[in-house]
């Protein structure tokens, strides 16, 4: 079992910054990758960004690539998303999720293949 909690969120201003953290614990050995989701009112679940869990590369939504920065610490066990430049449309509740399985070439962007989530945090950003 993996057990995951975000914190960060909050209500801000469009143009500020938040940085989420994702923090790990349980059998976290077993981590392949995390990646961060958010979901708005009545739409889907969206992609923004997955980490690789000890070494390896970043993936990114093409809606948030250079704008939002995923990291990890490997000693806390955390995976953070840093955000930049924040508009009312990045309103949402995101959410890590934590994957067993996925390999470096698997789609990181697929939801379904992440296998545990924390309860969300939520971010508020308005105009």
């Amino acid at each position: 079992q993996v057990q995951l909690v975000e914190s960060g969120g909050g209500l801000v201003q469009a143009g500020d910054s938040l940085r989420l953290s994702c923090a790990a614990s349980g059998r976290t050995a077993n981590i392949r990758a995390v990646g961060w989701f958010r979901q708005a009112p009545g739409k889907e679940r969206e992609f923004l960004a997955a980490i690789r869990w000890n070494v390896g590369p970043t993936y990114y939504a093409d809606s948030v690539k250079g704008r939002f920065t995923i990291s990890r610490d490997n000693a806390k066990k955390t995976v953070d998303l840093q955000m930049n430049a924040l508009k009312p449309d990045d309103t949402a509740v995101y959410s890590c999720g934590a994957s067993l399985r996925l390999i470096y070439t698997g789609d990181h962007s697929y939801s379904g293949a992440y296998d545990y989530w924390g309860q969300g945090t939520q971010v508020a950003v308005s105009s």
